[in-house]
Order: C-alpha cells, then structure tokens, then sequence
C-alpha cells in the first residue's frame, strides 16, 4: 500500500486500478499515479504504456513487470503476535530484504506468528531510489511508499522498531536485543550491510547515503540552494550520485582512485564513455585521488588528497562500498566470510533453524549486493520454514544497470579477471562489448 494519495478515480470504465510490480528492482507502477517522468500521466493503465516504456529506476521493459495484488490487512490481532513470537519466526532486518520474507511467509501462512526487529523505523522505500531521486522531484515522503506500522499491520506481524539485535544463541533459539530476549522457532538474518568508508572519512563530516534516513538529513542540507559537493568512490553508487546531484543544480566533484570511474568493473571503454557522459551533465571527475583527510575550518569541509592537493566543499559523500556487520553472526557462531555463508539453494546459514538473504549474505564466496535476487531468496527461505516442496534458491548473477541517464549501461553475465573484452560496436550511438574466457561468452556490456 503506496502512502501516497490517489487524486482520481477510475472512469474509463476497466474497473479499478492495478499496479505492476517490476521483477528487478522491485518497482511498483501504479496506474493511478502514473510515471510522469515518463510521460505517463496519472490514469494511464499498463495496458496502455508503449512497449519500449523502461522502469524509471532499473531501466527495464514492461515485460519484465508482473501484476501486484499486496496482501489485505489481516485479521489477526497484534496482541496475538505478541504472545506467540517465542514459537514463531524472527527476521532481523526492516530493509528489503527483511519485509519480503516476511511478505513470502505470509503468502503461504497467514497465522505463523512473525516478529521484524528492527534499528529504525521500517518504513518501507525502494534503496535504488535513492541515487535518482532529485531528478525525479522525490521528497523523503514521496519515497515512503508504506510505513513500517502499515505494513506490519497489513501483515499480522509485530514490529519492534529503533531495537537493535545484540546476540545470538542458535542452539537455545534465542535473540538477544536492546528490547530484551525473543525466542524463535526459525530465525531470519535480512540485516543487509552498512557503509565501508575508511577513517580518513569520519562519519561526524561525511555523508554515506545507505538508507533512507540519510538521504532525508542530505536532502534537507541541500534545500537552501547550489552546493559544492565532493563524492569519495566512483563506482555504481558514486556515479549516480554524482550525476543526480549535478542535474539538481549543485557543483558536484568524483574522486576515484583510479583513472576512470567503475574500473576495473567496467572495461576501459565503456568507463571512458561514461566519464565523458559525466562531465556532460557538469560532473568534474578526479581520477587518482585518494583522500587523506576530511576537516572543518570556518564552516566549510576540506578534503586533502594523498598528492596534496585541497579542495573546499559544503559537503562530502562517501560511496566507497558496503560491508556486513559481523558481530551478530559471530557471536552465534554462524561461518562469515566477507558475508553470512549460507547454502546457495535454501539459504540456511551454518547454523540450524537460521536463514539469511539480501546484502548481508555471501554465495560461492562472493557478496549478493543486488536487489533483484532478493524475492527468489524470501521464498526459498518460505517454504524451507514451512516445511513446503521446493526446488530452491537458483543463484545466478543478476543483470547490473547503472542508472546514469547521459550513460545508461547494461551489463550481463559474469565478469572474469581473465577474460577478453571484445568490441562489437563503438560509435556516438552505441558501444557494445562482449567479454570471452577462451571458446566461452561470459558477459555482454551495452552503452
């Protein structure tokens, strides 16, 4: 349910509107409300949006969207989730993650007792939102689409929001937290992962846009006007950081460490075009620089890079990657390395009776940081609690869409350090590359 307002009813005579829930992102087109940035207009139904129409946040077609009908406000009173949490399911985590296993548990159960613990408020939102919502007009309400008390009432579950989860007993079915002690059944880790910015970006200087509730304190800072604005890191985040911040009006400066933004995830080309995209929406990129230190002087930020160099800014974003906070699992013994590990099928951890899905987990060694992966996960990690048949978690690497608009790039496949980049087209319209690992295809890049 979209806290937003429905300003019309429908009149065309096609019944009630419907909204389509995009499979990557996670994206709810609303009929209602439209796409007007697209030039959807408030009232046009799905049937009636041109085929080539794209998701505005992942870039997407509208066959890659499917009919959504949320979950109706149960009938089972809070106060009885209360009293049954001890026998029932545990998920630690209000982010993505944690609200679509709860949704993936309710679908097949509607009376299993659910408890979300919760550092914030679980306001439920769209994270890949964040990196172009001042384009799009977005204000901190408008990228609420339900809060945390609505969605916990529509799914029978109690939420224990600002608690935070402090230990773990997997034997003894046991979670330590701020509120006191929650017994469980099965217990879901969704804690997904914070910011990794190193000390040389303080966080009582700098911003580091992870949540909703950071990206709220950014967007009141930036209200009174242009700013000067110094991002640290240029990969996914930092690049549509800085090109959303730049269209907003602000004098925006990326620094990257190396010569190009998105290397070495991006093949020179295709990072070479976006640099030049970025510098035509009035991004100045800095390659080879790596910071020093961040300090206030006069109430303006000075950023200093290893080279010497010092630049004045109003304010500084850190994007240097996540991390996942380990304490928890550690302390319940739960094998971790660089994420919780679990099985690439069920999703189970090392431990019996606990899952984990979404940022905070690592399969086949490798960190999962991708939205798209999340619903297949909440539903492997479903049935796996009730008891259903199911073929499992298939884990396959998620196209990845950098949702810079003066360079959209699409890249499919699994990226090899050993693998040959190459090009099939490069011209002012298009650059396409494909990467080979001897006789085999193994990614395709569009520009």
């Amino acid at each position: 349910m979209s806290t937003k307002t429905r300003m019309i009813e429908p009149t065309d005579g096609r019944g009630p509107w419907k909204r389509f829930i995009c499979r990557v992102c996670g994206l709810i087109y609303d009929e209602a409300e439209g796409d007007i940035d697209s030039g959807l207009p408030p009232g046009t139904r799905f049937d009636d949006i041109p085929d080539d129409w794209e998701c505005p946040i992942c870039n997407v077609t509208k066959a890659d969207f499917d009919p959504y009908v949320p979950r109706a406000i149960t009938d089972m009173p809070v106060s009885t989730a209360v009293r049954s949490r001890e026998t029932g399911v545990v998920i630690v985590g209000a982010g993505a993650a944690g609200w679509a296993a709860a949704e993936a548990i309710r679908a097949h159960d509607g009376t299993l007792p659910i408890t979300v613990v919760t550092g914030c408020s679980g306001d439920v939102y769209y994270k890949p939102e964040l990196s172009i919502a001042l384009t799009r007009g977005a204000t901190p309400e408008s990228l609420t689409r339900e809060t945390g008390t609505e969605a916990a009432a529509r799914l029978g579950v109690q939420l224990l929001p600002q608690t935070y989860a402090v230990g773990l007993s997997p034997n003894l079915g046991m979670l330590r937290t701020t509120r006191g002690t929650l017994r469980f059944n099965n217990l879901v880790l969704a804690q997904g992962a914070r910011s990794a910015a190193p000390d040389c970006l303080p966080p009582e200087l700098v911003w580091r846009i992870n949540d909703l509730t950071t990206w709220s304190g950014l967007y009141r800072a930036l209200s009174t006007g242009p700013q000067r604005i110094v991002i640290v890191g240029a990969g996914m985040v930092g690049c549509e950081l800085a090109e959303d911040l730049a269209r907003a009006g602000h004098h925006v400066t990326l620094w990257a460490p190396d010569k190009l933004p998105m290397r070495p995830f991006l093949p020179v080309p295709a990072a070479a075009r976006l640099a030049a995209g970025l510098k035509s929406v009035g991004v100045t990129f800095q390659g080879e620089q790596n910071v020093k230190r961040v300090a206030r002087s006069n109430g303006k930020l000075l950023v200093a890079t290893m080279k010497g160099d010092t630049i004045a800014a109003d304010h500084v974003v850190a994007a240097t990657g996540l991390a996942t906070e380990q304490r928890l699992s550690r302390s319940g013994g739960i094998a971790f390395d660089r994420g919780i590990i679990v099985d690439p099928k069920t999703m189970r951890t090392s431990a019996a009776h606990v899952y984990a899905l979404g940022d905070c987990v690592t399969i086949g060694g490798a960190p999962c940081r991708y939205i798209e992966p999340i619903r297949g996960q909440a539903e492997a990690i479903a049935k796996a609690i009730l008891g259903h048949e199911h073929e499992g978690y298939v884990h396959k690497m998620p196209t990845v869409r950098l949702k810079t608009r003066s360079t959209p790039i699409v890249l499919e496949g699994w990226i090899s350090a050993y693998g040959e980049w190459r090009i099939l087209r490069d011209d002012a319209s298009a650059l396409i590359m494909e990467q080979w690992v001897g006789t085999e295809r193994v990614a395709k890049l569009a520009a």
